[in-house]
This record gives structure tokens, sequence and C-alpha cells, in this order.
């Protein structure tokens, strides 16, 4: 199982308009495309950056489904991300595996 986190750091004021959009339209569409078991979404309350900082997190079962991931539908979808709060964010973005 790996653990694919997005951690973002947005403008104060993209945040509200951010969070709807993640859990309305964004969160729905990286899990509708099969490659993801799970998700959360976690507000980072102590954050040294300035803005807002969340966690999104998503499970795959494997490899093969994180990188077909990346290769068909990442694209798309963080162009999506991009054009809609362009210049109001920094992403980073960590694949991790589950040891314990």
């Amino acid at each position: 199982m790996l653990l694919y986190n997005v951690t973002l750091i947005l403008e104060e004021s993209a945040a509200d308009e951010w969070l709807q959009w993640m859990e309305e339209t964004h969160i729905p569409a990286v899990m509708a495309t099969g490659m993801f078991v799970s998700n959360r979404l976690l507000k980072v309350l102590d954050s040294p950056n300035e803005g807002v900082t969340y966690c999104t997190q998503y499970v795959a079962e494997n490899q093969e489904n994180y990188d077909q991931y990346q290769q068909v539908y990442a694209p798309a979808l963080q162009e999506d991300l991009n054009e809609k709060f362009k210049n109001r964010f920094v992403a980073y973005r960590t694949l991790m595996e589950f040891v314990g």
C-alpha cells in the first residue's frame, strides 16, 4: 500500500474556495479514476508557512495503480487546479510506503 500526499499552501483569500472545490469536485474526480482505495483531507494546524496549509492523502493498493494515475489522469487534474487557483498556491507531492 502506498500513500500519495499532496500538501498545498494557499493564500488565505483562496482557502475557502479551494476547500469547497476539493470536496465537491477534485477529490471525487480523483477517486473516480479507480486508482485509489481511500482518501483524507487534513488541515495543518502548526504550519510555519504563511497562508493556509492542507494535506490531501490518497491510498493506492500498489505501485502500478499509482503509476497509472500519474500517467493517465494526473496531468489533466493538476491542470484544472493550476487554472482555477493560478498563482495562489504552492504544492508539494510525496509518495510514501506503509511500513507497519
